[in-house]
């Protein structure tokens, strides 16, 4: 038997074991850290999203300029067919009213269990504690609490995340033992991450605090999603979406009522206010809450007297920040192994029978489970690709 090493034990590793295994392979799966899929359980804490549930068009269009790339691989595992996957392993689903798709447990680990135990089934074997440190000759060198180890592979499957949550094993150590093989790749960055602010101190009480009933906008995309007020800046998936061109350097603009034209605003504003103050009018006027009422005043003030500004500062206030929470702390990153650097089937050009998947390729999504829906099938396209080069090389 063909012997496959996958390096990684995230969804896409474990995806392209198992393709691998189906295909007649054995299959050994090392992973650095003391146990699997440790950022895919920590995603599934607050709820596993495993996919979007629309069409393939509107599927694709999350991951910008590196759809077309990615289409092949997605449209062969798209929402459906990841729902059916997950079923299979005895999960039972819902679909929230976005379209976003998660277990009726919520959790990850069910899924996980289920998995490990199919893969256990096929015959892949698993080392963890095994840190990959690159090649000794055509052998596979690992960093292992037995010391250094040697692997042979007849076919290598990386799928070793991107650059961000180091603690759950997605450091980018990996870069540089491509990069002195002669693979390119795209800088890191973050994607997926909070914006810095530098709150003054009447921001305090809001620390915590959603800020809903917004629109989000930031060069050309616009978001309704919402967003949290934290100590530290602004977060949650309404500032993940808008993070990447916010990276890039488009002003953050907030609409505090999306719903409401400014003329709408205006003529709201315009209504007697007697004896009341500005701040109390906005209130009873607009019914903007504590949280929108405290961004007003933080980035607006003084508020303008002219009602029409006053308007237009509501319909599009700008937001001062810092820039992108750091690196490690991003939800992903964008950045990775180049298209160019890759054939057709994730295999590295530079080093033949070297494969490639998830978050270490050079692409990027919001969250909303695109990016595990894209992890999932990148991991399975390379571990076919993988299957099929080892046939025909015999």
């Amino acid at each position: 038997m063909a012997q496959a090493v996958v390096i990684g034990a995230g969804p896409a590793g474990l995806m392209a074991a198992e393709e691998l295994a189906r295909a007649g392979c054995k299959v050994l799966i090392v992973e650095a850290k003391p146990s699997v899929a440790r950022k895919f359980l920590m995603a599934g804490k607050s709820g596993l999203n495993l996919t979007k549930d629309e069409p393939i068009d509107d599927l694709m269009h999350a991951y910008g300029t590196a759809g077309d790339w990615l289409r092949p691989m997605i449209g062969e595992f798209d929402a459906q067919i990841v729902q059916n996957w997950a079923r299979d392993l005895g999960q039972e689903l819902f679909t929230g009213s976005t379209g976003r798709v998660f277990p009726k447990v919520m959790k990850a680990s069910p899924l996980l269990r289920a998995w490990m135990t199919r893969l256990a089934e096929m015959g892949v074997e698993l080392r963890t504690r095994w840190r990959w440190t690159g090649w000794d000759g055509a052998a596979l060198r690992f960093d292992t609490p037995e010391g250094a180890q040697l692997a042979s592979a007849d076919v290598t499957v990386l799928a070793l995340g991107g650059a961000s949550w180091s603690r759950l094993g997605s450091d980018g150590a990996w870069a540089p033992l491509l990069t002195d093989r002669g693979v390119e790749l795209a800088p890191f960055a973050a994607a997926n991450a909070g914006v810095l602010v530098n709150w003054s101190d009447h921001m305090k009480p809001m620390f915590g605090e959603p800020l809903k009933g917004v629109a989000l906008h930031a060069g050309d995309t616009r978001t309704r999603g919402e967003a949290v007020i934290s100590q530290r800046g602004l977060e949650g998936g309404g500032i993940y979406t808008i993070s990447k061109p916010v990276r890039e350097g488009a002003v953050l603009i907030i609409d505090l009522l999306p719903d409401l034209s400014e003329a709408d605003v205006i003529k709201r504003l315009s209504k007697p206010r007697g004896k009341s103050s500005m701040a109390n009018h906005l209130r009873k006027a607009l019914k903007l809450g504590a949280a929108r009422m405290a961004l007003l005043q933080e980035f607006g003030r003084p508020l303008p007297a002219d009602i029409t500004d006053l308007a237009r500062l509501i319909k599009g206030l700008r937001i001062d920040h810092a820039g992108l929470r750091p690196m490690d702390e991003a939800i992903s990153t964008a950045g990775g192994v180049r298209q160019g650097a890759l054939t057709d089937g994730l295999m590295l050009t530079a080093i033949p029978g070297v494969f490639c998947a998830g978050e270490m390729l050079d692409w990027e999504a919001p969250t909303g489970g695109y990016l595990l829906t894209a992890c999932l099938a990148t991991g399975r396209w390379a571990g076919r690709s993988a299957a099929e080069y080892l046939r025909q090389t015999g």
